[in-house]
């Protein structure tokens, strides 16, 4: 299908916005990809905001929103808070990090299709909801870590997002010791797990292409990722500008979903 007649059919669809995007970019995007089997995508808050998950700094994000609380979001989920007032940090946690009924969303779904076919190698993400491994995706590094898995502090037994949900309490206690169960989840003043790290550059630094999608790389340490790509092609996807914009290939400022849309009907 030509690109103008793929255009206007998904501008015609209910709920797919426009985007001003000139036809030759996309054109480079899709060619990026179909020439190569050795990509690497970073993804970011901004992918998940599509699937209506709200990200930490826009101005619709957590930060900027009225809370209930008088602690500012960023003092709620730090280690020292989740140990010291434990149920008022729950209480944050599942009011505004957990989003059990959100879908994946066009980011996720082609990334995963592109995996299939054998050209992305990796998915390294700074989201935390899963919606990579639900939308099909294999090999998914999670920077930090995932609102899926918890775990018990006392013995480790391990307990999954719906079992956590059901049982209903201010704070989960562990069946097995009354432990506390705490979300696998990096918090402030924590460290990022150190194999993931590892595991991250790695792929990275072998790949030929990296899709950076939806992060304005600002935050550290996960931002300096992009500085360990030494290949050919480093294309970047958000709706504002990033730190690395004057080092990338390719410049996007849109939805990265509505972009992988065009992209994936070129491929």
């Amino acid at each position: 299908m030509k690109l103008e007649e793929d255009k206007e059919m998904r501008i015609n669809q209910k709920g797919v916005e426009d985007i001003m995007v000139d036809d030759n970019v996309i054109k480079n995007f899709a060619d990026i990809i179909s020439k190569n089997n050795n990509i690497v995508v970073f993804t970011g808050a901004g992918v998940s905001t599509e699937s209506n998950i709200p990200d930490f700094r826009s101005e619709d994000g957590l930060y900027k929103q009225k809370q209930k609380y008088t602690y500012r979001p960023e003092q709620i989920i730090s280690h020292s808070f989740w140990k010291n007032r434990t149920e008022i940090f729950y209480d944050y946690y599942f009011n505004n990090m957990v989003y059990k009924d959100a879908k994946p969303n066009y980011s996720h779904v082609s990334i995963a299709e592109l995996e299939k076919m054998g050209k992305v190698k990796a998915v390294v993400t700074q989201n935390i909801d899963g919606l990579h491994q639900n939308s099909g995706s294999k090999n998914v590094l999670e920077l930090h870590g995932s609102v899926e898995r918890n775990y018990c502090i006392s013995c480790g037994q391990y307990y999954d997002l719906q079992t956590i949900l059901d049982k209903g309490e201010k704070i989960p206690i562990c069946e097995k010791c009354s432990g506390i169960i705490k979300p696998d989840v990096v918090l402030y003043e924590e460290e990022l797990n150190q194999k993931v790290m590892q595991a991250a550059i790695k792929a990275i630094r072998q790949a030929d292409v990296l899709i950076v999608m939806g992060t304005s790389l600002s935050v550290y340490p996960a931002a300096g990722l992009v500085d360990y790509f030494k290949g050919k092609s480093l294309v970047l996807i958000n709706k504002s500008t990033t730190p690395y914009d004057k080092k990338a290939n390719l410049i996007i400022h849109e939805k990265a979903g509505e972009v992988m849309k065009f992209v994936m009907a070129l491929i």
